[in-house]
């Protein structure tokens, strides 16, 4: 599950992927695009694609 660390330097957060997180978006990734071969199109499908991640 991922988790979000918060940082004392700045006001960016870092967000920590578990390997189960990272698979899932893989997965996902995998399922989207399988029906495209050009980097175009599938930029085109992703960037109005959201992706969520449960915070941990």
């Amino acid at each position: 599950m991922a988790r979000i660390i918060e940082s004392t330097t700045n006001t960016r957060r870092t967000i920590q992927l578990s390997t189960d997180d990272i698979i899932s978006i893989v997965q996902e990734y995998q399922q989207l695009t399988n029906k495209y071969r050009y980097l175009q199109e599938i930029r085109d499908i992703l960037e109005n694609k959201v992706i969520y991640l449960p915070e941990g």
